[in-house]
């Protein structure tokens, strides 16, 4: 079974910066492309960043670039993204998702996996 289990969300203060992680088991982690998206209350889910298997090529959202960092670790089966200079308009539930191929990342068709999701909140 395939599991997907993000964590780090919280509250925080705008300019601040949070890391969020996702745990995954289930499958061959070293082999999926990773992703991170964000939902916001009344807003569709939007792409937020990427890494590839390797975690030498990442591709994020030009609304968090040099802000947001994605990153992972394959021995720990764990992809990070770290965030700061948070700003309010940031404040949705992420969620991370894993893909079998990298495809056309920034849309959630390309994904096979879902975590359930960790809020995060930005005050201004």
């Amino acid at each position: 079974q395939v599991q997907l289990v993000e964590s780090g969300g919280g509250l925080v203060q705008a300019g601040g910066s949070l890391r969020l992680s996702c745990a995954a088991s289930g499958i061959t982690f070293s082999t999926h492309t990773m992703g991170w998206f964000r939902q916001a209350p009344g807003k569709d889910r939007e792409f937020v960043a990427a890494i590839r298997w390797t975690g030498g090529y990442t591709y994020y959202a030009d609304s968090v670039k040099g802000r947001f960092t994605c990153s992972r670790d394959n021995a720990k089966n764990t992809v990070y993204l770290q965030m700061n200079s948070l700003k309010p308009e940031d404040t949705a539930v992420y969620y991370c998702a894993a893909a079998r191929r990298w495809g056309v990342i920034i849309t959630e068709d390309a994904y096979d996996y879902w975590g359930q999701g960790t809020q995060v909140t930005v005050s201004s």
